[in-house]
């Protein structure tokens, strides 16, 4: 077996047996005949080949000398332990057998022709300070630790792989110095102390080929394959979010395939629900769970017999099921064993994973071999089990943490802009609690921030929500008045008649407008008079079943009536709403690096957002009036952005839907608090309660003087009062126009007064539409700020 590495090392390793044939040199001196003349015999056998002494690094030796070399570690290699131990001669850190017991023989032979036996954790980068480590002990005297636990992983003839611990003993090593060698002192070595990883300095301090070892070192190897593989279990549980890795489960599987010497089993979990007592289906990349073969979940006393159920759940034990197919004879059919055996399993351990008594889930391992997994080798689960426990309850606690994190993300008004207040609170509350006072969670304001909002509205939507609830109702009344002139052609029963006179009448009230209560008065009318008539009619006729069987499958299961226009407007919502939320997140995240401010937005029949920004939200930034400008002008960019957006989707809606845009400016700052009993901030105090007010009503203003809405499709409304106002934002616009965002139509309109609020103005700009994709721009932060610097 050759030695396999090329690259630069500060040794010149020659093989030699000196030290070792010094050692037959003392023995024959000795009194004991039987020492002595053994020890004479291995000299004569030497002595003809001063190589052997001398050392070499021709490696063809070690096979034309092989029977010489035998004689001279026959007594370091026993004949009476050659089957039992695992041992060899070879050259250190490297991969050079040169004679080995029977055993270890036996075990190259298993692993096949092809197998090249290598050290696992010895990468050849750290091949060169390793032997510098041990010259620096050896020979310059500088004590240190530099021992490694060194492996070798081979499989044996079942194609399992098998851990072996090396363990050297270097009793016949010699190490000389060539003219090469340099003075060390302790300065040296506090420097390479200091730099393990700095190879050019390893090598200055000592040289490629400086020193010389002759000798070979004995290698014992044990075999740790069961401990091995309890670690490898232990630190491939320790890492979080593990199952979500690509080979998480093979890797898992191969180990457990180690520890138990089983090339084919396979390992599942199934999670178990103490609320519901059932199992569930554990998401993650592999993960299977066989006794649940691919459903999402099933009852506990669905899947286990009564005696299974009583060892897993009320005693924590686990069942060994040594002949699967034996079992499900025996139970005709029952569960787990049905499971089992429809997919071919011949043996399984069902281990329960459980935390003081308490049930967590299944670890499930089977096998298609009969007897291979019993209840003899189920005991190897017990190193096992405490690491996979420990798991999963971190698991549970993570996927909780995230639970927790998605209903704050998606349910809650915590901005990671505000998180650092609320953590600061929490750590006060915690620190209060543990010091034995009563905690309490301080209210959270933030002073002196400037608002921003902005809102895309569904134009008309309340106008097309009526037309689609109109057009069903008024679909479904005839789609009933053709069952009912059936049923009365038919029968010649005058209630029929009288039905349909009623319908006609509900149709008639809503074909010109549909009133507040005209929904609600046709669903009872359907509900009450309608259904319990056609339920009659299925029974009756067939020609007429089929037909109301035909009016039923047009109904919506959740409404309980007709639903097309409906549901291709609410589709048209959600669809305006789900884009341009997405796109608006999307830029929050490049905005909140610009400067941190403080975020929220909401979906109605459109989209509203509302942000904060200030020196007391920033935390540890400091604050400029640049920055508030900025953010305005990022603002306006955006909502011209997400008009073209809508733009886009427009022609692929159901119900092609127009929106309309605004921007509320207000140059006050203001003081936002956390409500705590409705979880969001709002403006504190009274004076402020007047932003909130305007932001209200300005969607329904009027230009001053006519029946014109502010709002209009096609065009950005920006609302302020104050003339400065006025002059930033035309800037803004001018700048935007010159970038393709809007047209030469830009207009400065009074709007009539609010209740409450007067002496509002507008600047009402053409939005100028992109055609396609490529035309789109997106002006990056630095583009912005040096607009603001002209």
């Amino acid at each position: 077996m050759g030695y396999n590495y090329n690259g630069e090392t500060p040794l010149i390793q020659l093989v030699s047996f000196n030290k070792l044939l010094q050692h037959y040199d003392e023995q024959v001196k000795s009194k004991d005949e039987y020492l002595s003349s053994r020890a004479r015999f291995v000299l004569d056998a030497a002595a003809s080949y001063p190589e052997l002494r001398d050392g070499f690094d021709d490696l063809t030796i070690l096979e034309t000398r092989r029977e010489v070399i035998r004689t001279i570690l026959a007594d370091t290699f026993s004949p009476v332990l050659t089957n039992n131990e695992i041992k060899a001669a070879s050259i250190p850190f490297a991969n050079l057998i040169f004679n080995s017991s029977s055993r270890f023989e036996k075990i190259l032979n298993d692993a096949g022709k092809d197998f090249e036996l290598e050290i696992r954790n010895l990468p050849d980068d750290l091949q060169y300070i390793m032997q510098c480590t041990v010259i620096l002990s050896f020979y310059y005297g500088f004590k240190m630790d530099f021992k490694r636990p060194l492996f070798y992983d081979i499989p044996d003839a079942n194609g399992v792989t098998r851990h072996y611990r090396i363990l050297y003993n270097a009793d016949f090593m010699e190490i000389s110095p060539t003219e090469k060698a340099k003075d060390l002192v302790q300065d040296d070595l506090d420097e390479l102390l200091e730099n393990f990883d700095n190879l050019d300095l390893w090598k200055e301090k000592i040289p490629p080929g400086s020193f010389i070892s002759k000798g070979f070192v004995i290698s014992n190897m044990f075999d740790v394959t069961a401990e091995h593989s309890i670690s490898e279990i232990k630190s491939t549980l320790i890492g979080s979010n593990k199952r979500g890795s690509e080979n998480f489960m093979d890797s898992f599987q191969d180990t457990f395939r180690s520890l138990f010497n089983l090339k084919n089993i396979s390992v599942g979990f199934a999670g178990y629900d103490p609320h519901t007592d059932r199992f569930l289906k554990i998401h993650g990349k592999g993960i299977e769970s066989f006794i649940l073969k691919g459903k999402e979940m099933e009852s506990c006393d669905s899947m286990l017999c009564d005696y299974s159920y009583q060892k897993l759940l009320d005693e924590s034990n686990y069942i060994a099921i040594s002949n699967v197919e034996k079992y499900f004879i025996k139970s005709e059919g029952g569960q787990p064993y049905k499971n089992l055996h429809e997919q071919g399993f011949k043996s399984a351990i069902l281990a329960p994973i459980a935390d003081d008594g308490n049930l967590l889930g299944v670890l499930e391992l089977v096998s298609t071999n009969v007897n291979e997994l019993n209840s003899i080798n189920a005991n190897k689960l017990i190193d096992v089990m405490p690491f996979i426990v420990s798991a999963v309850l971190r698991s549970i606690e993570e996927e909780q943490n995230l639970i927790d994190a998605i209903i704050q993300h998606e349910c809650t008004t915590v901005h990671s802009s505000v998180y650092w207040k609320f953590q600061e609170e929490a750590k006060l509350f915690m620190t209060q609690e543990l010091s034995g006072q009563e905690p309490s969670f301080n209210e959270i304001v933030f002073k002196e921030v400037y608002p921003l909002y902005g809102q895309i509205d569904i134009k008309d939507s309340s106008k097309q929500r009526n037309i689609a609830i109109q057009r069903d109702l008024m679909i479904q009344l005839s789609e009933i008045n053709t069952v009912l002139e059936a049923a009365k052609t038919k029968f010649k029963l005058p209630i029929y008649e009288e039905l349909m006179f009623r319908v006609s009448n509900h149709l008639e009230e809503i074909k010109e407008t549909l009133f507040t209560n005209s929904e609600q008065a046709i669903f009872d009318f359907v509900q009450e008079e309608i259904n319990p008539v056609f339920h009659h009619l299925k029974r009756e006729d067939k020609s007429i079943e089929k037909m109301v069987e035909h009016y039923e499958a047009q109904i919506d299961e959740t409404t309980e009536s007709y639903y097309d226009h409906r549901r291709n407007y609410d589709d048209s919502v959600m669809e305006i709403n789900m884009k341009l939320a997405a796109q608006l997140d999307k830029k929050q995240q490049a905005a909140q690096e610009m400067f941190p401010h403080y975020f929220e937005r909401y979906k109605t029949d459109g989209i509203e957002h509302n942000m904060y920004i200030g020196s007391s939200i920033a935390n540890d930034r400091s604050f400029d009036a640049l920055y508030l400008n900025n953010l305005r002008l990022w603002q306006l960019q955006v909502m011209v952005e997400m008009e073209n957006t809508h733009y886009a989707l427009k022609h692929q809606l159901p119900v092609p839907l127009d929106v309309a845009s605004l921007l509320l400016v207000y140059s006050t700052p203001l003081a936002i608090r956390f409500r705590m009993d409705e979880k969001k901030f709002d403006v504190d105090g009274t004076y402020n309660a007047r932003y909130e007010v305007i932001k209200k009503r300005i969607d329904k203003s009027y230009i001053k003087g006519t029946n014109e809405r502010l709002t209009q499709k096609g065009k950005l409304a920006i609302v302020y009062s104050q003339k400065k106002d006025e002059k930033e934002y035309l800037r803004y616009v001018k700048f935007l126009k010159s970038k393709g965002y809007f047209t030469n139509n830009i207009e400065i309109v009074e709007l009539e007064g609010l209740q409450g609020v007067t002496g509002l103005k507008a600047i009402r700009a053409e939005v100028l539409y992109k055609k396609d994709d490529s035309s789109e721009k997106t002006y990056t932060y630095n583009d912005l700020m040096e607009e603001l610097k002209v």
